[in-house]
């Protein structure tokens, strides 16, 4: 029932963590490492938020679970993944633009997607809040409308971070430990995408 929404949250909450990917040559000014020191040193405790809150709701993929419980954590994990991103558009705003050609608007830019992704995580909250529990295929139909949003916030309006994460500003973030992904502290699931129904296998028939 939940299998799509997790996949979804899965790409939509990696929008961020992009940045353990960045790589590049050692050239960087130092006031450009020290610019991304301000921010990774603020959004690694956002980045371990999202993590978390992903990871639960990676637990709640199971056919039998109760869709009650579901969209609890699903409501709390969009609360807590609403609230990183503003705290990460937060540290973005007050480190200033980076030293670089061009920085103060991909600054702007990056805060100004970084806020709406939080608006769109709260709004989300906001409808699983409204799903109905007591209908299972309801609530099932529900989630998966969900997801397709999930699905269009991953895909879009990441433009500008990826412009912050790019060039000398994205080498200098990807050295900082601070920007690099976390380890969800809740144990995942295995793999929900490819994880098989909770129905009972088909017992193999003797030769």
């Amino acid at each position: 029932m939940n299998k799509k929404f997790a996949a979804a949250l899965s790409g939509g909450a990696v929008l961020v963590l992009t940045l353990s990917g960045c790589g590049g040559d050692d050239d960087n000014s130092d006031k450009v490492n020290d610019w991304a020191k301000t921010v990774c040193d603020q959004v690694q405790p956002q980045l371990q938020k999202i993590a978390n809150a992903n990871a639960a709701i990676q637990q709640q993929t199971a056919d039998n679970s109760k869709p009650v419980d579901v969209q609890k954590t699903d409501s709390t994990a969009f609360q807590q993944i609403s609230q990183a991103y503003k705290a990460l558009g937060a540290a973005v705003d007050s480190a200033g633009p980076p030293p670089v050609d061009d920085g103060e608007t991909t600054q702007k830019e990056a805060v100004k997607e970084l806020n709406a992704s939080s608006t769109a995580y709260a709004n989300l909250q906001t409808k699983v809040d409204a799903l109905d529990t007591k209908d299972q295929a309801k609530f099932a139909d529900g989630l998966k409308g969900i997801a397709d949003e999930l699905n269009k916030i991953s895909t879009s309006g990441d433009k500008a971070l990826k412009k912050l994460q790019s060039g000398e500003v994205g080498t200098a973030m990807a050295k900082q430990k601070g920007c690099q992904k976390p380890t969800a502290s809740a144990p995942q699931t295995t793999s929900p995408e490819t994880t098989a129904p909770s129905q009972p296998a088909s017992p193999s028939k003797k030769a």
